[in-house]
């Protein structure tokens, strides 16, 4: 990311500085309203497309969300709503038909989708230069080997975050906690590229390994991706190290993070409990859009 970064809020004396996801965002569709704009200035309106499965208040919520960014962003943004009793194949129809649309740049599918519907199967039917998530399995083949394409979201918006704030990451040593296929894993593949935002000695450790707090203690900056409630605890943290909460559950609607609060008191800096990297997930998706945009132009 090329954007300046801005001074770093700090929590109350004796406690570390706060990183939180919004500023970031807000630099990022900065970047990408100024490239929509340049394409449109071509005759070129980016797109990104949405299908939702169902009728799930949350998703729906999710999906208007994204609407009114493409509003702001000038965007196209068309949507296919199916219902709960939608089939497999009326899913993959849906898909088929932004995939072959050239006015379409970017495309996904609102997760969750209902139990009886295969997301992955949906998922890979999903043309690999539309796919926004950047989770298409040829994607994830491309970050592996350092090809270009669609980062998935939430790993670069960490990358993001790291830059934005000029905490330095290339030779340093990362822990990600969590190695799961949307997060711990392709975060470990971005932040060891050669690249001066990343360059990083990572090491991905998770719950099956017992004594996991081995690694965590001597991270400089450790990522929690574990979708553990709770599970970063203040003993596990190198003191002044940098601590990012990626890994969230939730009971209802309240938000369960990874990282305890307390460890805001032995961490230098750390991502606040809510608006961390959540703001940044849904920039990356339209920064994926617009370079989809950019590459369908040339």
């Amino acid at each position: 990311m090329t954007t300046t970064s801005k001074s770093v809020e700090h929590t109350p004396s004796g406690t570390a500085r706060l990183l939180p996801g919004a500023p970031v965002a807000e630099a990022v569709l900065a970047e990408t309203a100024a490239a929509a704009a340049r394409l449109r200035s071509r005759g070129i309106t980016p797109s990104l497309a949405t299908i939702l499965v169902g009728d799930d208040d949350a998703s729906a919520g999710y999906i208007a969300i994204k609407q009114r960014q493409a509003a702001a962003l000038g965007f196209a943004s068309p949507h296919v709503h199916l219902p709960a009793t939608a089939t497999q194949a009326e899913l993959h129809r849906a898909i088929a038909r932004f995939n072959t649309d050239p006015a379409v740049h970017g495309l996904l599918v609102q997760y969750p989708v209902p139990g009886h519907l295969d997301y992955d199967a949906a998922l890979q039917t999903i043309d690999p230069d539309k796919d926004v998530d950047g989770m298409h399995p040829l994607n994830i083949g491309r970050l592996a080997v350092g090809l270009p394409g669609p980062l998935p979201c939430t790993p670069a918006g960490i990358e993001a975050l790291l830059a934005y704030y000029e905490i330095p990451v290339a030779g340093r040593e990362v822990v990600i906690l969590g190695r799961g296929a949307t997060l711990g894993r392709p975060l470990a593949m971005l932040l060891a590229q050669k690249r001066p935002t990343a360059n990083a000695a990572v090491t991905v450790v998770h719950t099956g390994v017992p004594d996991w707090a081995r690694y965590t203690r001597r991270a400089d900056i450790l990522v929690a991706a574990a979708g553990v409630p709770g599970i970063v605890q203040p003993e596990h943290v190198k003191p002044g190290g940098v601590v990012i909460g990626a890994g969230v559950r939730y009971d209802g609607r309240r938000l369960l993070p990874d990282v305890d609060e307390a460890c805001a008191e032995v961490a230098g800096a750390i991502t606040p409990r809510v608006g961390g990297v959540g703001p940044t997930t849904v920039a990356m998706l339209f920064r994926n859009a617009v370079r989809a945009a950019e590459r369908a132009s040339q």
